[in-house]
């Protein structure tokens, strides 16, 4: 079977009669075309099922309409809702956006953003970058070459846009809440390789050691928090460290370990939360969704997206490197409630 060809931009001037230059001009809106004739080169090009090539235009204009983004994980609707705030940014400006996974891991987190930099995108977006483990200079590099935004990226490197959370203050306030309901044995739940949860476990020892209930040893580690085995590998610590800690409340760097905490509750035998309490972080989709519902803190993700691609795509056009601060709300359900014993 031949294979048909796809109608290029001299198939459409062909048809509607009139030049290359002035079917340019009507699929860019760069020049004013009489109505007439845009109608005809829209005829024509419905007609062709026409598709610019982008590439070829990006090339002549030797301006890429495209930007990178890089995420720490695809298993975490945390990350889904950021990337369709950054969706819908982009499109109604015109860009488009490739998506590179960096898996958690600090090394591929450079070798996904190398790569972006290659395809010749305008700029970059690095949600929750790993700056802690990656040289500082690897970042000072980049930005030299290429816009940059970092969302919930917490180390300042000249140049680099941010847009995140305070999370330190949402963190504090989480705290606050589970010590208002009168919990002091409070476990603090936390994965690998994250700024997000340095901060939460630094704020979470300056408040506990300001009440003077703070341990080591209640302080977990899950390893991969971002992953497909996070809320089994969080079940799993738990179940072994809850019998011997005896908390009585949970709190979680985000939603998925607390689907965790309470899966362990329940192989444990313990009732939520007249047993014992548990708080997440971030508010994604399944917290809402399971049962008891997850009391958590809103992370505003579409918020966050959506300004960075703006911020961006600001930035790209000659804008100067700016900071937005949004503020994490307490969102109370079902798995919150005051000391039983």
């Amino acid at each position: 079977m031949e294979e048909k060809k796809q109608a290029t931009i001299v198939d459409v001037a062909k048809a509607a009669g009139v030049s290359v230059a002035t079917v340019s001009r009507v699929v860019n809106g760069n020049y004013p075309v009489k109505r007439e004739t845009q109608e005809k080169v829209k005829a024509a090009i419905n007609s062709l099922n026409y598709v610019p090539n982008v590439q070829a235009r990006e090339l002549n204009t030797r301006k890429s309409t495209t930007i990178g983004v890089v995420v720490p994980g695809l298993h975490n609707m945390f990350f889904a809702e950021v990337i369709d705030g950054i969706e819908e940014a982009v499109r109604q400006i015109g860009f488009s956006f490739l998506l590179n996974c960096a898996k958690n891991d600090p090394k591929q987190e450079s070798q996904a953003i190398n790569a972006l930099v290659a395809r010749n995108v305008s700029g970059i977006i690095v949600i929750s970058p790993n700056t802690k483990n990656i040289k500082e200079s690897f970042y000072e590099k980049l930005v030299e070459r290429v816009p940059l935004v970092f969302i919930n990226g917490y180390h300042r490197i000249n140049g680099v846009s941010y847009v995140g959370n305070d999370e330190q203050l949402g963190c504090k306030t989480a705290l606050d809440y589970l010590q208002g309901l009168g919990h002091k044995r409070i476990l603090f739940v936390r994965g690998d390789n994250s700024d997000s949860y340095d901060i939460k476990e630094e704020t979470y020892r300056q408040v506990m050691t300001e009440d003077s209930n703070t341990a080591e040893a209640y302080i977990v580690n899950i390893g991969e928090g971002n992953g497909v085995d996070t809320v089994d590998a969080t079940m799993a610590v738990l179940v072994k460290k809850l019998p011997q800690l005896k908390p009585t409340a949970i709190f979680c760097c985000n939603d998925l370990m607390a689907v965790g905490a309470l899966n362990a509750c329940k192989r444990l035998g313990l009732s939520v939360p007249q047993d014992i309490s548990i708080m997440g972080y971030d508010n994604i989709a399944l917290s809402r969704l399971v049962e008891p519902k997850l009391t958590t803190m809103d992370q505003n993700m579409f918020q966050l997206g959506e300004s960075a691609a703006k911020l961006l795509i600001e930035t790209i056009r000659g804008g100067k490197s700016k900071r937005i601060l949004l503020d994490n709300v307490l969102v109370v359900r079902d798995t919150t409630g005051e000391v039983s014993r």
